[in-house]
């Protein structure tokens, strides 16, 4: 498969990391286990897609999945990517909310990835891809729900699709008892983020973490990436994805289309293969941050 050029005439670099967690702590999650089957074996699949194309992957399952794990992992590669390179970034496992307490989120919910020892929130995140330099590709697959974005409607089952599995949804009951017993910490969490970024109420950074193909407010959070971003989210704001015994399955639908390399096409091609494959109470999402043009027209996983 063709390379592209780094900026300084040799070959690009490329970094992965690979998150995968079939539970989480319970003295995290207020004695929630969050167990899950399939989510170590969609860290370990996408795994061996990026070594199959020449990156170099971390992959972070169950109790190595913690909060700082991922975010020295992050800013390790952060530090070591310039213009050209390429970072591949999943996470398969629950998603949750916490209240927003900094009022950049109109839903007044900020989304999260279900860490094995506490959530990373939608901010960090948002704040740990702006770091990355001007020209560095990242793409981020996420394996999971984030509901109430944009409506605040609960994940639904549509007429005529009936979808068996686990959600990878945190109960509302279990978002509501985590905050509260941990509330200083993720209170404190959104604010120093928010000082750090300096962007308390200039932007929304849930388009990240969530489901939004379009939003008005993408234009001004675009402003704040240097790095371009595609992201392919696993369902959309008001649905759930869902858990398996091999794979996810949106993961699972990942690995059919690129049928173990032989896909041919760009990254929206890629997207809409993977949504025609599953049904219409799980829709992935495609969306992008920064300069992405030529970024989208490659083939996925192209170093």
């Amino acid at each position: 498969m063709a390379k592209t050029t780094a900026s300084s005439g040799g070959k690009s670099k490329a970094l992965s990391l690979h998150i995968g967690l079939n539970a989480v702590s319970p003295a995290a999650y207020g004695g929630w286990s969050g167990d899950l089957a399939a989510c170590e074996f969609d860290a370990k699949d996408m795994a061996a897609i990026a070594k199959s194309q020449g990156m170099k992957p971390t992959v972070l399952l169950t109790k190595q999945g913690t909060r700082a794990n991922m975010l020295a992992a992050l800013r390790k590669a952060a530090k070591q990517l310039k213009k050209g390179d390429f970072l591949f970034l999943t996470y398969s496992g629950h998603g949750g909310q916490v209240p927003d307490v900094t009022g950049d989120e109109t839903d007044k919910q900020d989304e999260t990835w279900c860490l094995f020892d506490g959530q990373l929130i939608d901010d960090e995140l948002y704040f740990e891809l702006s770091r990355f330099g001007a020209g560095v590709r990242i793409l981020v697959l996420s394996d999971s729900c984030h509901s109430g974005t944009v409506t605040r409607a609960r994940p639904r089952t549509p007429a005529g699709a009936a979808p068996s599995g686990r959600s990878k949804m945190m109960p509302p009951a279990v978002a509501i008892r985590t905050y509260r017993e941990h509330q200083q910490f993720y209170d404190r969490l959104q604010r120093e983020v928010a000082k750090a970024a300096g962007k308390a109420s200039s932007a929304d950074p849930d388009t990240v973490l969530a489901q939004l193909a379009v939003s008005p407010r993408l234009t001004a959070i675009a402003k704040k990436f240097k790095a371009s971003v595609v992201l392919i989210s696993g369902c959309q704001d008001n649905q759930t994805s869902l858990d398996g015994e091999q794979n996810g399955a949106f993961t699972e639908q990942v690995l059919n289309v690129w049928n173990h390399g032989k896909y041919r096409g760009n990254y929206a091609a890629f997207h809409a293969q993977v949504r025609a494959g599953l049904p219409s109470s799980q829709s992935p999402n495609l969306f992008t941050l920064g300069a992405v043009a030529r970024f989208l027209k490659q083939q996925p996983f192209t170093v």
